[in-house]
């Protein structure tokens, strides 16, 4: 093994430290299965990410105005998202860091109760890649104690705050043996994650950001990095998201924000996709930990 020289340019990098680091997390084995359950064409994943204050919380912010919009997840998004899943009979995945679920144990336990899924999300949203092994690691099992604590169910996937993944946080989850993880981009379907190598039995429940609501509705007023995109404009990428999946029979994994989704002007957009997708024919409606054990399971 050649040693790093940190003071090397990536372009100088010898050829083995290059491939040692693309090769240290990557896609193994595609898991899509032959069939979905009851003959569904496709399977539809929604997820919401309840990030709540921890937004403003994990950089050291104490902003009043941002913890409000954090506290309208909670007092206003979350039912309002419930109300519309119960409607509709349709489960799905939250994923909520433990400073969250602390704050508001009865919207965890509303969660449960109604037949979704709570993941692990973090402590306070911190960010992964500038942890040590030993902090994520113990942040990770306190995390997940947390929620089994509140909820009375020990979570079995996870998905990394703000989707950033360590060179450690695979290694972890294998240690505490997570059915999954939900932070990860080299597929449309789930695939086992494999770590320098070696399958880990972890399975990727990929995501992306072009199905991310939070890319779409983040106006920053100083800056044009994130312009804001309307919510006709979001459904139309959504839809087309799914109607791909559909004739691929595949997967169509979403991912919201309560904060940001719960709006009457938005809120409609959840409404509408779920009215399409049932419109087109059998879908299954899942959560992100039913399909990768489905697809676990029945990988043709």
């Amino acid at each position: 093994m050649v040693a790093e020289n940190p003071n090397l340019e990536p372009w100088q990098w010898p050829e083995e430290q290059w491939r040692r680091i693309v090769n240290h997390v990557r896609a193994g084995d595609r898991l899509r299965p032959a069939e979905w359950p009851d003959g569904a064409r496709c399977a539809v994943a929604l997820s919401f990410d309840s990030d709540h204050e921890s937004n403003e919380l994990r950089d050291g912010g104490k902003s009043i105005g941002r913890l409000s919009w954090g506290q309208y997840g909670n007092r206003v998004a979350i039912p309002r998202i419930l109300d519309l899943l119960a409607r509709h009979e349709v489960h799905a995945s939250f994923y909520v860091p433990a400073v969250i679920a602390k704050l508001y144990p009865d919207e965890q336990r509303r969660v449960i109760a109604e037949g979704h899924e709570i993941g692990i999300h973090g402590w306070i949203h911190e960010l992964n890649s500038v942890l040590s092994y030993d902090n994520e690691r113990d942040i990770m099992l306190r995390s997940s104690d947390a929620l089994a604590k509140i909820t009375g169910t020990r979570p079995v996937g996870m998905r990394t705050p703000s989707w950033d993944f360590s060179p450690h946080t695979l290694r972890i989850a294998k240690e505490m043996a997570l059915a999954y993880d939900s932070s990860l981009m080299a597929d449309e379907d789930c695939y086992e994650l494999l770590l320098d190598g070696e399958p880990t039995g972890v399975i990727e429940l990929p995501v992306e950001w072009v199905r991310d609501d939070a890319v779409h509705f983040m106006m920053h007023r100083f800056s044009g990095l994130r312009p804001y995109t309307p919510p006709t404009d979001v459904l139309d990428i959504f839809k087309r998201e799914f109607d791909m999946a559909f004739e691929d029979g595949g997967l169509c994994q979403l991912t919201f924000h309560p904060h940001i989704i719960g709006y009457r002007s938005r809120i409609w957009v959840i409404d509408e996709l779920i009215r399409h997708a049932r419109g087109r024919g059998n879908v299954w409606f899942a959560t992100h930990a039913e399909v990768v054990e489905w697809a676990k399971e029945n990988a043709g």
